[in-house]
């Protein structure tokens, strides 16, 4: 509900509309008939200099029309792409304690709501799905470049985590001169593609929305076999994917077009977005939907061709979403996907002088190889490359004095244990004030031993298997590694079955120093570390190189005001769980070693994919 001309009105009239009128009050002596001619020639010269104003300011006004909120536009109101996109948009600035936000705000956007699986109709459309998906394992994926189906013969099986006896897809590999083709390939098609209207790739992410949308279910399951999600987690998963399509579709519509500058006098002066070239896109495995669908999507909306070379352990998820793409009328050249390793394609696609920029999700090591590898200049290479990282994190709740403690708990048990602990968002360190640290481990104990563990096709399970067997072998390492540096509270091994299966483990009075509290674990193991105060709670906090997600429990608005400016990290939270960031509310990414600062789901992620031309033209 917002106010227009004083009365509230649902909805605010879209730009171009309504716009605010351009009120002049002349002084009464103006109006007033005379016969004095000297005050006739200054009334004469006061209409001149008065008709001059209006002028300008309408032409300020057709520049940057307000609108009937008493906001104002980005984009010049003589671009036809704007009106276009504009007549069902209300995009504004928003004022936000007083002041102007740097980055304009769509209004327009809609998270998507999630599937609600107590219905029997959803329960059922679930479990068809999950069969119709069982009876395609196995099946064989070839490469496909440029249209050309390609058989390497060297074959990558991925597998079922809560069952790895069964095999979930079968995909052959790229070579490193696959790899460099698809480069090649990628550019020949890049100055098609980069002059193919905004409007039309715009459609082409919308459209792909509304194919995930049909698909939803279909790609729960495959989210549950093979990256061990639970219908829950699958479908907050498939709903993030949906969220990154709809978004990045609004925000291209708003950065197309020559956006109007400070106009010098007879200059016409604008600046324009345009695409960057070449990407490599290198999706994690424990979001191989949502986080390939958008970093994939930001890349082609805005102009880009890409390779996608998505993880090993969840190549199958890649592929179906190649398949949505295609549907959707993206043209093959535009993409290709490289199912491979990293060691035999991916540092080939990084470093390659053709690539232009490298968009990269997954751990630190990694994500810090590949920026050393696109810094060094590769001969034929005429740019810088650009690398957007998100890179991990070792993220901290702290438990104030002053706080509700159920509250507190709950959220740290959703933080830290969801997605079996598998996300850089995932709480793996809780620092409690020493006022309720007893009380604050005696509700948190019971309710992680109640957490269920199982296979992930069986919705009774809240937590399914870790991604493989060496993360297991990893996590029950770590585990052990904490039970001498602090007190076992709950779990502390595998899990009964035949999947990769840890139960969640709480260890308790864990020191700042230790390997537990300092090193990212990816697994369902918490930390739990006693704070004399709340300045000393911060202050632990801060004690990491990461810098991703935090939250803060408490009812005491000065601390929550202390934790606002001094909690370093790039997505923090008040009395909620550190996790679960919605695209458009929360942009995610992180300080320090947690990446390069880029926001995804934010008003700023597409310019990480563009470059701007300032265009001054002598009239």
């Amino acid at each position: 509900m917002m106010l227009v001309a004083g009365k509230p009105q649902a909805t605010v009239p879209p730009r171009g509309v309504y716009r605010r009128p351009l009120r002049v009050q002349t002084i009464s002596a103006v109006s007033r008939p005379t016969t004095d001619r000297n005050f006739t020639s200054r009334r004469i010269i006061s209409w001149i200099l008065l008709s001059s104003f209006v002028w300008k300011a309408r032409t300020l006004l057709r520049a940057f029309p307000f609108e009937a909120s008493g906001s104002f536009s980005r984009k010049p109101a003589q671009s036809t792409v704007r009106r276009k996109a504009d007549s069902n948009s209300n995009r504004r600035w928003r004022l936000y304690h007083g002041r102007v936000m740097a980055t304009a705000i769509s209004t327009r956007f809609r998270n998507e709501a999630l599937a609600d699986f107590a219905l029997p109709e959803n329960r059922r459309a679930m479990e068809d799905s999950l069969a119709k998906v069982r009876s395609e394992f196995g099946r064989e994926y070839k490469l496909r470049l440029a249209g050309e189906s390609i058989a390497t013969g060297d074959l990558l099986t991925s597998l079922n985590p809560s069952a790895p006896g069964q095999a979930v897809g079968i995909h052959h590999k790229a070579t490193p001169a696959l790899a460099n083709r698809a480069v090649e390939t990628a550019l020949a098609y890049f100055p098609e593609w980069s002059r193919t209207p905004a409007t039309e790739r715009v459609r082409m992410a919308r459209e792909t929305a509304r194919l995930l949308r049909l698909r939803r279910f279909e790609f729960d399951a495959w989210l549950c076999y093979e990256a061990g999600k639970s219908w829950i987690e699958a479908e907050a998963e498939i709903a993030e994917a949906i969220d990154f399509c709809e978004y990045y579709a609004l925000e291209m519509e708003r950065l197309d077009g020559p956006h109007a500058m400070v106009q010098l006098p007879g200059e016409r002066d604008e600046m324009t977005y345009i695409p960057l070239g070449v990407g490599v896109v290198i999706p994690p495995w424990n979001f191989p939907l949502a986080i390939l669908a958008g970093m994939t999507i930001a890349a082609l909306v805005t102009g880009n061709t890409v390779v996608v070379k998505p993880s090993s352990d969840t190549p199958t998820i890649g592929a179906k979403f190649a398949e949505v793409l295609l549907e959707a009328g993206f043209p093959e050249r535009a993409f290709t996907l490289l199912t491979g390793s990293g060691a035999a394609v991916g540092d080939v696609l990084v470093a390659h002088p053709k690539t232009r920029f490298i968009a990269f999700t997954g751990s630190r090591d990694v994500g810090l190889r590949i920026n050393e590898l696109a810094a060094k200049t590769q001969p034929g290479q005429i740019w810088i490359k650009r690398v957007v990282a998100e890179m991990g994190g070792k993220d901290a709740i702290v438990v104030d004095g002053d706080c509700d403690l159920d509250k507190a708990v709950d959220g740290v048990v959703a933080s830290a244990f969801g997605y079996q602990g598998q996300k850089c968002s995932a709480c793996s360190r809780a620092i409690v004030d020493a006022k309720v640290y007893d009380a604050f481990l005696e509700k948190l104990a019971p309710k992680v031993a109640a957490l269920t563990v199982g296979p992930c096709d069986d919705p009774a399970h809240y937590m399914g298997p870790v991604i493989n067997r060496a993360a297991r072998e990893t996590i029950l390492s770590y585990i052990e590694t904490g039970k001498s540096e602090g007190r076992l509270v709950a779990g502390g091994s595998a899990a009964p079955g035949d999947g990769y299966f840890i139960a969640p483990t709480v260890i308790a009075d864990v020191d700042a120093g230790a390997r537990i509290f300092q090193e990212e674990i990816f697994g369902p193991v918490l930390a739990v570390t006693k704070a004399s105060d709340f300045e000393h709670a911060l202050a632990l906090a801060n004690d990491t190189q990461y810098g991703l997600t935090g939250a803060v429990f408490s009812n005491n608005r000065q601390h929550l005001a202390e934790a606002r400016e001094r909690f370093h990290v790039g997505n923090l939270y008040f009395n909620r769980k550190c996790t679960g960031a919605m695209v458009g509310a929360h942009p995610f990414g992180g300080f320090n070693m947690s990446g390069t600062d880029s926001k995804a789901g934010g008003p700023d992620y597409l310019l990480l994919f563009l470059q701007a031309k300032a265009v001054g033209a002598r009239l």
